[in-house]
């Protein structure tokens, strides 16, 4: 007979599995027997609680996109001029749980998925444009009309640094991240109309 409640604690494991697995893997070029066996249970399991290696692909996208929500929304709590919003949304975009290895592997690969899978490229979607409206909606104060090129810059930028960590050799530097889009922000902010 199942645990009452164990679904909850067993779909959290696969979902950790499953970003540690690709971010270890460097690719979706894994299996779902051994995304289970890093969680701990059967493969039987993970496919009863998911269905397909597509939908535990999709839910650690969610979890990695509930993550990068909450950083956000973290360091927004302090901000209170459009410029330090601003600037908690860049920096809240590479905090420590978004900017680890396996995170920032996980991303790359999710962008491959959604290249192929709808509900992916969807997910990807929803983040982008919230995004880019969050930056424009802070920007328009400080740079008027260019609030929406700027966004549409800083948005790049991000994704950009993502993927060049991804790339890297040894552990992602969130300092050195952090400052080539703030410097691009900075330069930005300078030719205010």
């Amino acid at each position: 007979m199942p645990k009452l409640g164990a679904e909850p604690i067993r779909r959290a494991a696969l979902v950790k599995a499953t970003i540690e697995t690709v971010g270890e893997a460097g690719s979706l070029e894994v299996t779902v027997a051994q995304i289970a066996r890093r969680a701990g249970m059967s493969s039987a399991l993970a496919h009863h609680y998911f269905g397909s290696k597509e939908q535990i692909f999709l839910a650690a996208m969610r979890s990695i996109l509930t993550l990068y929500g909450a950083e956000v929304r973290g360091a927004l709590s302090t901000a209170t001029t459009a410029e330090s919003r601003l600037r908690a949304i860049v920096s809240g975009s590479f905090a420590p749980g978004s900017f680890r290895r396996e995170t920032i592997s996980a991303w790359l690969n999710f962008y491959v998925l959604a290249q192929t899978l709808p509900e992916a490229y969807r997910l990807l979607r929803v983040y982008q444009r919230r995004l880019r409206s969050n930056l424009r909606h802070e920007l328009r104060p400080l740079v008027g009309a260019r609030a929406e090129a700027v966004a549409r810059g800083l948005g790049a930028l991000i994704d950009g640094v993502y993927i060049r960590a991804a790339l890297a050799d040894g552990a992602p530097d969130r300092a050195y991240a952090l400052k080539i889009v703030t410097e691009y922000l900075d330069r930005e902010l300078e030719v205010r109309e």
